[in-house]
């Protein structure tokens, strides 16, 4: 039975939405809304079927948290056992997916010890494609707290930092840390994380893997808890192009849920065909805003333009180009990264104003925990929460509302410039991983985490190139293609809409022309664990 609230209570909500209503009012609008209540009574009740995603391939062991000697880089989060078909493209391969990604049966962090105990009664879609293609789940993976983090820089999370395999005294790179370093680590074959401004591509470069943001929508959403929905991605990260072409394969296309999906179109490229065509006539555009970037590493550029040379002795055509936009990208996310999650949190990840599925088990624990634990939200939560509350309050959604409007022009400068090139190419994250540092106290951990202030990193340089390409739904792979004091370096690759075949042309052909096993090779399991 649903609860019912006295005149008083009805008055204050009244305040609270700032109506400021007489006591009149507010007694005859306690009558109606008993009314209203009476009928939600009668509907909460309904013994009427509600819709869910299909479900199959129930034989599912839910796992464990792993011991240290089980997970030495401290990338699961769950250990856990879902066997998919017998025969397709993913069989014998292993899939660990970033803990955003609701699987039926497996418990299910969001990154957060407030989670503790719920389990999913429903599979994402890409889940089920998954399933259906063979491959088999082992793992839930780290990532930042409800995936409001940035580079995986604080790494102070309720289940510590992943390790980065290449050295672990420097970062893995975030949100989906723990993803990029399960592949990165040999620990999965394909890993699938977030992203919502760099955070499938950023740690694809810094732990030197292969890591696609797919087209806007390519990839259904359902199931998977994002941000916002405009810049909300899920993507497949591997060690191989081909093994991320495969996937992709398996997960792309229209589910008939996500309402991100409503440009995908009825059918998709080949894209495992596109690894055999080679670069050989392809157009690469070597964008002059991606490079130079004020706080980047110069060796991390001239790494990747000798990576954009190899492409060209393998018959690409490269040439100079510019999009003066590419820099003020940033600012235009901000907004929408702001405002919009405030606004998914609002709605406790559920979304809304769409014909979807809407994971009701989800929303309602969410909704309890955020007014009963909020204190224990990390930092970051809290500060961009707060920052979007403001935005809300003094600017009535202005400033959210410019940020989606501008957005076909900055998307008409990146696509004129893709009308005379079929690629641009420039590095994934300007520098190399950071080394950790270990906070000495509690002030020291929060200027730590936060971004800015005297001990966090500026976050603009990390962005700078990936972020852009949240906004303008355009795909970008992320490849490995270099090292600099055995830190991993990325080239950064970007396609039209729904061209993810060039990018795996272009991505397979430097594969195939290099030494790749030295670019994604690790050092051996037992170096220093810091």
């Amino acid at each position: 039975m649903l609860r019912r609230p006295d005149v008083d209570e009805v008055k204050a909500y009244g305040e609270a939405l700032g109506l400021d209503l007489t006591s009149t009012e507010a007694r005859i609008m306690h009558s109606r809304m008993m009314a209203t209540i009476d009928a939600l009574d009668v509907f909460n009740e309904l013994r009427v079927e509600e819709h869910r995603p299909p479900l199959r391939f129930t034989d599912r062991d839910p796992g464990y948290r792993p011991t240290e000697h089980e997970d030495p880089l401290n990338v699961f989060i769950r250990k856990c056992r879902v066997a998919g078909a017998d025969q397709g493209p993913l069989r014998g391969k292993t899939i660990g997916l970033k803990d955003h990604i609701s699987v039926a049966g497996v418990p299910l962090t969001f990154g957060s010890h407030l989670m503790d105990g719920y389990v999913p009664d429903f599979d994402a879609t890409i889940v089920t494609r998954l399933l259906d293609a063979g491959g088999t789940i082992v793992g839930k993976l780290k990532m930042e707290e409800f995936s409001w983090g940035g580079p995986g820089l604080s790494g102070v999370g309720d289940y510590g930092r992943p390790l980065n395999p290449h050295n672990r005294e420097h970062v893995t790179g975030g949100s989906s840390s723990g993803s990029a370093a399960a592949v990165a680590g040999g620990e999965v074959d394909v890993a699938f994380g977030g992203d919502q401004g760099g955070s499938i591509r950023i740690p694809a470069a810094w732990c030197g893997i292969v890591g696609l943001m797919p087209t806007h929508g390519l990839v259904p959403h359902s199931g998977v808890f994002g941000l916002e929905p405009t810049i909300d991605y899920v993507g497949p990260m591997a060690r191989t192009v081909e093994d991320v072409a495969t996937a992709l394969a398996c997960v792309a296309g229209s589910d008939g849920d996500d309402p991100r999906q409503a440009h995908v179109p009825a059918s998709v490229p080949a894209y495992t065909d596109a690894l055999s065509r080679g670069a050989g006539g392809l157009r690469i555009g070597i964008l002059a805003e991606g490079f130079g970037v004020e706080g980047g590493d110069r060796s991390v550029d001239e790494c990747v333009r000798e990576a954009i040379h190899v492409l060209e002795r393998k018959g690409a055509r490269t040439e100079s180009v510019s999009v003066p936009l590419h820099t003020r990208a940033p600012l235009a996310l901000l907004p929408i990264y702001l405002e919009g999650g405030k606004r998914m949190y609002d709605t406790n990840f559920g979304g809304s104003f769409a014909r979807t599925y809407y994971p009701a088990s989800f929303i309602s624990i969410f909704g309890r925990l955020k007014q009963s634990h909020g204190r224990e939200f990390s930092p970051n939560l809290k500060l961009n929460l707060m920052q979007g509350h403001f935005l809300q309050q003094h600017y009535g959604g202005r400033l959210y509302a410019r940020a989606q409007n501008v957005r076909p022009t900055f998307v008409a400068q990146y696509d004129r410039v893709l009308a005379s090139v079929d690629l641009l190419a420039m590095p994934t994250v300007p520098l190399r991983a950071p080394r950790w540092r270990e906070p000495m106290n509690y002030e020291e951990a929060l200027e730590h985490t936060l971004f800015g202030g005297k001990l966090g990193m500026d976050l603009a340089p990390v962005i700078a190139n990936t972020c852009p390409f949240n906004y303008t739904g355009h795909p970008a792979i992320s490849i490995p293609c270099g090292k600099s004091d055995g830190l991993p370096i990325g080239l950064m690759l970007v396609a039209p809409h729904f061209r993810e075949d060039v990018l795996f042309r272009a991505a397979h052909t430097y594969q195939q022309s290099v030494d790749w096993a030295a670019l994604i090779s690790t050092p051996a399991r037992g170096g220093p664990k810091t």
